[in-house]
């Protein structure tokens, strides 16, 4: 049967994208069950949920949790429905990710499958952190877009609620575009290229790398900071970049790699890239961001960590960032519309300064399943809270910065401190 003979029972939800046996029951549920609209609407959030984390299936969970009620069902017993499902649902989201079983395949991005474009040669290509908050503790970073839209396909990317995912856009004007740039001398700039795509995917596509080079080189005061999940790092291995630019990864078990991070790098290319960077004289980074609640993340994220602490010497990392998954609730919708088997939303999902994530107990414990590890570097390298709430900080550092300048002139500092070290050596 052609799916889209099948009227959608509540208009503005996803119920065109679920199975044809799936949707047939909910034409059975909305004619012959007196369920409210907004009840319809969550149980089919629910069945999209149900799909996505390859758990039994809807229709199953119904026959096997809802007796037949008498004919016809009265409103209690659509709201007992209701609610064993909603339950059930509730609780498999507090559990925390299984990770063990993954089946997924981790392939390498297709770059022919994408179609290129160029950013318009009006377009403004410095701005501030797009994530910024009022109500987060933020480092004020300066983000500069020489690539929009990013080929990997992390389930929970945000990216993917701003572009088309088949077209990237690329700037082929960048040298002129940073020349016009206005930067007080007197001022220091950290500034990241890996907010709108991944900063080293693409490589020195359309020469802009080398246009990056220049620019930092001639603006001694800016901290240019490459964030990746790429082992594509070529182009830096042989071009002598100046070493006010700092490539960062961002790093997470590799299980999580494969089922959340599709196309990316596996955590070993990425550490071994990141070798590679330090051996060249560069300073590196890691991001643990978005750390996830999984089952075991306690013993992956300390084996995480003993290995980072093997490969490295803290004089060779410039910082270490903590952060959870965080949502916006379009990009919640975004992702159940996508389809695609993922655990991500298997989460309790609360409210957190504007927008969705975990509980901040369950943030405290992933925060310190990494940091206490580090101890013997907590000294000797930068560690912060990426877009989290101020009150999280005392708990897992001792300490917090009083605003978001405070803050800003801390890494900076610590930065540049680097930086000058490496230029003695």
């Amino acid at each position: 049967m052609n799916h889209s003979l099948i009227e959608n029972p509540v208009p503005g939800t996803l119920f065109p994208l679920l199975p044809e046996t799936e949707q047939l029951l909910f034409k059975e549920l909305q004619t012959q069950w007196p369920f409210t609209q907004q009840q319809l609407k969550l149980l089919i959030d629910i069945a999209k949920d149900f799909s996505m984390w390859q758990s039994p299936s809807f229709t199953q969970t119904w026959q096997q949790l809802i007796p037949s009620p008498p004919q016809p069902p009265k409103k209690q017993d659509a709201k007992k429905a209701f609610e064993r499902i909603h339950s059930l649902w509730q609780d498999m989201k507090k559990r925390p990710h299984q990770f063990s079983e993954v089946t997924a395949k981790h392939k390498q991005v297709v770059t022919e499958r994408y179609s290129f474009s160029t950013i318009p040669t009006d377009d403004k290509i410095l701005g501030r952190c797009p994530v910024a908050s009022d109500r987060t503790l933020c480092c004020n970073l300066l983000t500069l877009d020489a690539v929009r839209n990013c080929g990997f396909d992390c389930s929970y990317c945000s990216i993917q609620s701003f572009f088309k995912s088949d077209k990237i856009l690329v700037e082929t004007d960048l040298s002129r575009k940073l020349k016009e740039v206005n930067l007080d001398p007197n001022e220091v700039y950290h500034i990241g290229t890996g907010q709108s795509s991944d900063s080293l995917m693409w490589g020195n596509k359309e020469g802009i790398l080398d246009d990056l080079f220049t620019f930092a080189e001639e603006n001694p005061n800016v901290i240019l900071e490459f964030k990746t999940k790429s082992k594509n790092i070529q182009h830096l291995l042989k071009t002598p970049y100046p070493k006010n630019v700092i490539s960062t990864w961002s790093l997470n078990p590799n299980d999580v790699i494969l089922e959340e991070e599709r196309y990316t790098a596996t955590l070993e290319e990425r550490l071994h890239a990141a070798r590679k960077i330090a051996d060249k004289g560069r300073l590196v980074g890691f991001h643990f961001h978005p750390l996830l609640y999984f089952e075991g993340f306690k013993e992956s994220h300390a084996q995480l960590v003993a290995e980072i602490q093997k490969r490295f010497a803290p004089e060779e990392v410039a910082m270490i960032s903590l952060g959870t998954v965080t949502f916006a609730k379009s990009v919640v919708k975004k992702i159940r519309a996508r389809s695609i088997h993922t655990k991500i939303l298997q989460m309790p999902l609360q409210e957190a300064d504007g927008k969705l994530s975990y509980p901040d107990e369950t943030k405290l414990r992933l925060f310190r399943s990494v940091y206490e590890p580090f101890t013997p570097w907590h000294n000797k390298v930068f560690f912060y809270l990426c877009m989290e709430n101020q009150a999280l900080w005392e708990p897992i550092f001792g300490f917090q910065y009083e605003n978001n300048k405070e803050f800003e002139s801390a890494m900076k500092d610590s930065y540049l401190d680097k930086i000058n070290r490496l230029g003695a050596l």
